[in-house]
């Protein structure tokens, strides 16, 4: 029976990861920042409070972590982004030098300031990035050795605490404002696919590598956009600013924000201008060959519920 360790268990992809090891029969131990969860457990596996950046409680054995735990805001003091991401990420490796390592990175990590367009893995990291948060999750590759690196991109699906809420926030009078012209095509990856590769990765076939991790194949920004809203059942129409207009709002938006202090960031930030505006799209041949990775198509069916 597989032990596993899962970090950030008490989030949407942490806990995602949890029930579907649980389901395989797996010995799992769920770990997160939370003091506590309903029950003591996560979809049936044990859980013990633990902050990568405090003190270590005592941890049992385990022959694969699957790492989850980490800051996946765009927005937040430099320093709290870079501590959660790379400090976070080397306590979690340290506690565990004996097991194998699967660390839920970002496609973040690729260039920020140009199209990405079915880029592969050897494209990034790279030496540019428009916040803390890509530098910081690029930077938590770089200190990984001999592990098996995921690279998301824009998760969705239950339990979304991230993707989902910022779409519906920013729906205003009938409108919900994007970037670009709606063209632009996109990769996006549902959980379900996102935990279909965590665990490929954890009981083989390989032992370390690089895979992107998407859905089957990139969508239409604006068709997506529009299945959301039609899910949801929200009487709205895309409406989108041009990239050169709505990059200097973004700068004046986080400008005015930086300045009156806020804690939750603007509608409009440059992360979101840039993965907006332009094709974001991966390869994932490397994770269909090497990992056996067979993931569904993009679908909102069910998203009212989510």
């Amino acid at each position: 029976m597989l032990r596993v360790g899962v970090t950030g268990a008490s989030g949407f992809v942490g806990g995602a990861v949890c029930r579907a090891a649980v389901r395989e029969g797996w010995r799992v131990s769920a770990f997160g920042r939370r003091p506590s969860v309903a029950d003591g457990h996560v979809g049936g596996a044990p859980y013990t409070p633990w902050d990568l950046l405090g003190d270590r409680p005592e941890l049992p054995e385990v022959d694969v972590v699957i790492h989850c735990a980490g800051s996946v805001t765009d927005w937040g003091p430099a320093e709290d982004v870079w501590a959660a991401n790379v400090d976070g990420t080397r306590n979690a490796a340290a506690a565990f030098p004996g097991a194998r390592f699967v660390h839920v990175s970002t496609a973040s990590v690729y260039d920020p300031f140009r199209p990405t367009v079915m880029a592969t893995e050897d494209m990034a990291p790279v030496s540019r990035y428009v916040n803390a948060y890509g530098a910081a999750k690029a930077a938590a590759e770089r200190v990984l050795r001999g592990a098996v690196v995921l690279r998301p991109h824009a998760v969705y699906g239950r339990g979304d605490t991230t993707l989902l809420p910022r779409v519906l926030g920013a729906v205003r009078g009938g409108r919900l404002l994007a970037v670009g012209d709606g063209r632009q095509r996109v990769s996006l990856t549902s959980v379900d696919n996102l935990v279909q590769a965590c665990l490929l990765a954890a009981a083989g076939p390989v032992g370390h590598g690089v895979f992107n991790v998407t859905d089957a194949e990139p969508v239409v920004l604006d068709d997506a956009l529009r299945s959301i809203l039609e899910e949801r059942g929200i009487d709205a129409e895309p409406y989108y600013l041009p990239l050169g207009l709505a990059e200097p709002l973004a700068v004046a938006a986080e400008t005015a924000f930086r300045l009156l202090r806020r804690a939750r960031p603007p509608r409009l930030t440059r992360y979101a201008v840039g993965h907006l505006a332009v094709e974001r799209t991966l390869d994932i041949t490397a994770a269909r060959d090497r990992l056996g990775f067979q993931p569904a198509g993009t679908s909102f069916t069910g998203a009212a519920g989510w």
